[in-house]
């Protein structure tokens, strides 16, 4: 009896201890599985989320705070372009002008200021002449108008005292012959007076003994415009049209001037033209775009330009210049450019106000492929995640992850591959991308929130039996 006593405590000790050998023997086995199981149960304990699905649910005032918005997908052709730095400048023989002076003389009178809007015709200048030459040239018009008169009384006589036999015929063909030397001299003045910018009437009074001391300098005749200007409220409806405005005067009130010399600067915007600038590479793409007869996207930069409406023009390279600037490297071309202006009037001052001035910067896009059956969003509609790009698409309150290709971007417009990622008619966000990534990254899921449920066409409903 006392033997067995003993031996149970031996035979539960021993067999302690063989379970204790057999689980260190094989802890390979069951130790990682223990683990796992622990984690998973201190996971479930802790509430860790769960892994990003790609889809987010963005309630409606949500997605009013964020402006998203979504529009069906369409394929469509997408010209692929390059930007180039352009400039509005004059057009060479149209926009500028030159005023004179035609005879020496002195600034008796300045009648228009810088920015007053001239027309033909108009009264500029009042020049007091100097010039001994023009003096020289009326007084000889006076004297040689008046020999006429006696010239032409003495070959009458000749003339009737041959046909008499008391002269001969030759003394009368010669008186005859002096006539005509003296009217073609008259003629000769009278045309270098007109030369001078003296009135046909003055002329006429120069013969007659009346000479010009004063000389109007006038507004030259204006070039030809296509483009009708845009009336001005308030303006008088039926005025023609401004001309010339004085850009720049060149003399002062009682100064003397040459025959010759600049007295101002007449400027008329109507007609321009845009100026780019490309390097040397780029010389291919623009002799493309010129070849095929692209037209060039012009962006003006504008800001509330709304007033004047649409800019209806086709632009098109019309000339290349076949030489480098050796200081930018760079080889200019231009393309016509028919501005549109308005006209005030206050008081008795006429001002016109121009909607492109020269000097102004535009930005040109040249186009140089074209890519048919692509998508193309607005720059805001695609995120980008490392090397990889998303758009989102919305089923009424949920919004999904598609990734997509990008084929090109830039600050407005984003082009992508119709590659079967997206089906046309895809309902896409036109914008937001980024803040829905962000969500979806920060665990957002296919789930609804707590207290909400989802319907089979993706609203997002909140349970009825809440708040009961």
């Amino acid at each position: 009896m006392r033997f067995v006593r003993l031996f149970t405590p031996v035979a539960v000790a021993t067999v302690l201890a063989g379970m204790g050998a057999a689980s260190y023997a094989t802890r390979e086995q069951w130790l990682p599985k223990r683990q796992t199981a622990k984690s998973a149960e201190v996971g479930e304990t802790m509430g860790e989320p769960e892994t990003p699905t790609g889809k987010v649910i963005v309630g409606e005032q949500a997605q009013q705070n964020l402006g998203l918005t979504a529009k069906p997908l369409k394929a469509q052709t997408y010209w692929k372009s390059i930007q180039v730095p352009g400039m509005v400048v004059d057009r060479p023989g149209l926009s500028d002008r030159n005023v004179v002076a035609p005879a020496t003389g002195v600034v008796a009178q300045v009648n228009h200021l810088p920015g007053d809007t001239v027309r033909t015709g108009d009264v500029l200048f009042t020049l007091k002449l100097l010039s001994e030459s023009l003096h020289l040239t009326q007084t000889d018009l006076f004297k040689t108008t008046q020999d006429i008169t006696v010239a032409q009384e003495r070959a009458n006589r000749v003339r009737k005292l041959s046909s008499i036999g008391t002269e001969s015929e030759l003394a009368a063909l010669e008186a005859e012959a002096h006539v005509r030397r003296l009217t073609i001299l008259t003629k000769a003045y009278r045309q270098e007076l007109l030369n001078r910018s003296l009135s046909l009437a003055q002329v006429d009074a120069v013969a007659n003994g009346q000479f010009v001391k004063e000389l109007t300098v006038v507004a030259p005749a204006q070039p030809a415009s296509h483009t009708p200007l845009i009336p001005q409220p308030g303006a008088k409806s039926g005025s023609p049209g401004p001309t010339f405005e004085v850009q720049e005067l060149k003399v002062e009130l009682g100064q003397q001037v040459q025959a010759g010399q600049t007295l101002c600067l007449l400027a008329n915007h109507q007609s321009l033209s845009i100026e780019g600038r490309a390097f040397r590479d780029e010389t291919t793409l623009l002799e493309r775009s010129v070849k095929a007869g692209w037209p060039v996207e012009v962006d003006f930069q504008e800001e509330g330009a709304a007033d004047w409406g649409e800019v209806n023009q086709t632009f098109r390279i019309r000339h290349m210049a076949n030489t480098i600037d050796p200081v930018n490297r760079t080889f200019a071309f231009q393309m016509p450019l028919e501005n549109q202006s308005r006209v005030i009037e206050d008081e008795a001052r006429t001002q016109t106000l121009w909607r492109f001035r020269p000097g102004q910067k535009v930005r040109l896009m040249v186009r140089v492929e074209k890519l048919d059956g692509v998508f193309v969003l607005p720059a805001d509609a695609v995120t980008r995640e490392g090397p990889e790009a998303f758009v989102f698409t919305q089923n009424v309150n949920t919004f999904a992850r598609k990734p997509v290709r990008i084929l090109l971007q830039d600050r407005k417009q984003v082009v992508l591959a119709n590659d079967g990622s997206l089906s046309p008619g895809t309902y896409v966000v036109q914008g937001g991308a980024a803040q829905l990534n962000r969500l979806v990254k920060a665990g957002g899921s296919s789930g609804a929130p707590k207290g909400y449920h989802i319907h089979a066409d993706g609203s997002l409903h909140k349970n009825e039996d809440e708040g009961k």
